[in-house]
């Protein structure tokens, strides 16, 4: 039985800062999740849901995950762009070059995205939050796509991806070079054991897949880490 994914995580030293602006900029309403008050904004068509858990860490490095933004035309991209601005955004530099269709920006607390020109045929299909792309090895995406019960829809060069069976946003693994790793991941994922599993049960076939086990957090939810070292969460039972 796989794990849902509950949520995409952006740990943020303002929770409701950077909550507001995804907010805003996705057109979704924010909710508290009922085991512990962290912000969420959930997605009804996909049940593709953002949380953002507060951690003291200041930000330091580039995330090693990000969203990228889809655009139906250029003045749709200049639209999204303008209202980001508006809302506490400002534009980084991560090496993108001058050709490069895609605009970076960074959000009110430094969390890097993209907002992507129109014409994008490997997010066709996937919605204005296109997908989030992460750095990671190509095991990475082979793990994800067996502990979610997602199909793989890239795997080529070593970058992969992974997008659940009811469609929307992918989450994408970029392969090598790897980028250097803070103390703390801000980006990572929450899951739920699917439908009524038992939650040891499924802590023992996710170590069977390749994840190793790091500890219980304060909220009772077992912390692991898939194979390239980045913790992740599997939730207590509601």
């Amino acid at each position: 039985m796989a794990s849902d994914l509950f949520a995409v995580c952006f740990g943020a030293n303002d929770p409701l800062v950077v909550a507001r602006f995804w907010s805003e900029i996705l057109g979704r309403d924010l909710v508290d999740d009922p085991r512990d008050g962290t912000l969420v904004l959930p997605d009804d068509k996909t049940g593709f849901r953002l949380r953002f858990p507060a951690i003291p860490e200041p930000k330091v490095l580039q995330n090693r995950g990000h969203i990228e933004l889809t655009s139906e035309s250029l003045e749709h991209q200049q639209q999204t762009i303008a209202r980001a601005l508006e809302l506490g955004a400002r534009h980084v530099d991560v090496g993108q070059l001058p050709e490069e269709s895609h605009v970076v920006l960074a959000d009110p607390e430094g969390n890097e995205f993209c907002v992507l020109g129109p014409g994008n045929r490997f997010l066709a299909g996937c919605g204005f939050l296109g997908d989030v792309s992460c750095d990671g090895s190509q095991a990475v995406g082979y793990f994800w796509s067996e502990a979610l019960g997602w199909p793989l829809v890239w795997d080529q060069d070593e970058e992969t991806a992974i997008q659940s069976p009811l469609g929307g946003p992918k989450i994408t693994w970029g392969g090598p070079p790897l980028m250097p790793r803070g103390d703390r991941d801000r980006v990572t994922l929450d899951l739920a054991v699917g439908g009524d599993g038992d939650r040891q049960a499924e802590v023992d076939r996710l170590l069977a897949l390749g994840a190793t086990l790091v500890d219980t957090d304060q909220e009772g939810a077992v912390v692991l880490a898939d194979p390239d070292g980045t913790h992740f969460r599997l939730l207590t039972p509601r």
